[in-house]
């Protein structure tokens, strides 16, 4: 505990020397093992993971199931997932110690495989080495240790695929999909696209929120569908830990529900796993040493390339993983979501109101969604979703030149890019004018730092307006169908 003290009374000029403490006291993290067992709630996955010398972590996952789980149950194939939401799982736990060696004891792993963990641990947890101030350029920042033998007193384990007969009961499966589901705008878009399409879909649920629950019940109304949800509880000592001064920070959270997401529709037999991540997701959020660091890493293109590739290798299921919103930006997907103003009332994006259901109205991801949703509706509306005019506060400026790129990162939140920002802030100013109303003193601070000093702010918002990107997983019939929805 003195250790612990020591490292919980350094200052912000320290922080470098903490990480470097913490590599030296606990230069190993290791992936232990996991098992898989039904239970009354559904199955139960738990993990086991060890941060030498002596610290133990066992968080649980829930997939709470009804009979459709239980009469498509194969553990074979249910302990490869498992396996594989381990390797995502642990990165929540190691981050803890930024250990130099991570040990998978848990199963075997091809090289390549190994790689792809590489790349995913040093692209997705990007955020977390810039705001520690880890060295992300030293080559032995970490290393993962695979298929470890009698050298480390373990027996060696089967390596892990899907066995042959789950592909084939994958191909001949129900022509539903598994729709990931969260409580924002986003996801609403991409559930009332496909009940329009007709496309019968199920919402797949993780510690859902209340505006989860109630997107997903409203989205899933006159029997469309069901709710399956899943409850993943994490090892009270991390948060201790966290309390006692060890590294905390961002987890490629969407990986996770990337990896769910497959292993459920392989289980429940569902055609395809689709995500609501958009073309905003690309843009970096800093550059730190020379690397260019994505908050949104795991719902960009090139993780859901490089997912559908693991999937096809290394998982070899035929569920198909792609994100229906991906040519979009979030200005875009927005215009969408006003049609659908049933959803007004239900939707939250906020993640500091999460718990009480609510929009903070401070943080950055409420002012984009305010402004992002202003141009679409009328002022009323977006008054009684919002509570309040959220320029009008002291601090709504600042954080709209952050999200703006006017300080040295933007804000590390899911938010749009830079020049749909911009494009939004635009439209919002011309329709407070046309509405022969005054700008409220955050959009005043924009208009006159911003606004003001360009001429091309139509040509902009247009453009955003009217972007397609070409670089999707979408099909030729969902491509030709998203295309006519947003003229």
């Amino acid at each position: 505990m003195n250790q612990m003290k020591k490292i919980q009374g350094m200052g912000a000029g320290a922080r470098t020397r903490r990480w470097q403490v913490l590599r030296e006291r606990h230069p190993r993290f290791a992936y232990e093992g996991y098992s898989v067992e039904e239970a009354s709630e559904g199955v139960r996955v738990r993990y086991r993971f060890k941060l030498d010398p002596d610290i133990i972590f066992e968080p649980e996952t829930v997939i709470e199931a009804g009979d459709w789980l239980r009469d498509a149950w194969d553990s074979e194939a249910m302990d490869n997932f498992a396996f594989n939401l381990g390797l995502v799982e642990m990165l929540s736990y190691w981050k803890a110690a930024c250990s130099p060696e991570i040990v998978v004891r848990a199963g075997q792993m091809e090289a390549a495989q190994a790689t792809w963990w590489q790349h995913l641990l040093k692209k997705g947890m990007g955020e977390y080495f810039y705001v520690n101030g880890i060295d992300i350029q030293r080559r032995d920042l970490v290393v993962l240790i695979t298929n470890v033998g009698e050298e480390e007193g373990k027996k060696q384990v089967p390596r892990h695929s899907i066995p042959r007969d789950d592909m084939k009961r994958t191909r001949s499966n129900s022509r539903r999909d598994l729709a990931l589901t969260s409580g924002g705008k986003d996801t609403v878009v991409t559930l009332e696209i496909l009940r329009e399409a007709n496309k019968k879909f199920d919402c797949l649920l993780l510690n859902p929120t209340q505006a989860a629950l109630d997107v997903a019940r409203q989205a899933l109304r006159d029997e469309w569908g069901k709710a399956i949800i899943v409850r993943r509880t994490i090892d009270p000592r991390l948060l201790e830990l966290n309390k006692d001064g060890y590294l905390n920070g961002h987890t490629p959270f969407s990986a996770l529900l990337a990896f769910l997401g497959v292993a459920v529709a392989v289980m429940g037999g569902y055609r395809s796993v689709i995500a609501s991540n958009e073309r905003s997701a690309e843009e970096a959020t800093v550059e730190y040493l020379g690397v260019k660091i994505n908050h949104q890493y795991s719902k960009s293109l090139e993780f859901e390339t490089a997912f559908r590739k693991y999937c096809r290798e290394f998982l070899k299921t035929k569920a198909e993983y792609y994100s229906l919103l991906r040519p979009l930006y979030e200005l875009q997907i927005t215009r969408l979501f006003a049609r659908h103003k049933e959803y007004f009332p239900l939707f939250k994006s906020c993640n500091r109101g999460a718990k009480d259901n609510s929009w903070c109205g401070r943080c950055p991801k409420c002012l984009f969604v305010y402004a992002a949703l202003y141009p679409f509706v009328e002022r009323g509306e977006t008054l009684e979703i919002f509570g309040d005019d959220l320029f009008e506060w002291d601090g709504a400026g600042e954080v709209l030149k952050a999200m703006l790129g006017l300080d040295e990162a933007k804000p590390f939140e899911c938010v749009g890019t830079k020049e749909e920002t911009l494009a939004a802030l635009y439209l919002c100013a011309e329709k407070y004018k046309e509405q022969g109303r005054e700008l409220p003193r955050g959009l005043k601070e924009i208009e006159e730092a911003v606004l003001d000093k360009r001429n091309d702010l139509e040509e902009v918002a247009e453009r955003v307006m009217g972007a397609w990107g070409e670089k999707h997983h979408l099909g030729a019939a969902q491509e030709k169908a998203m295309r006519r929805m947003c003229r």
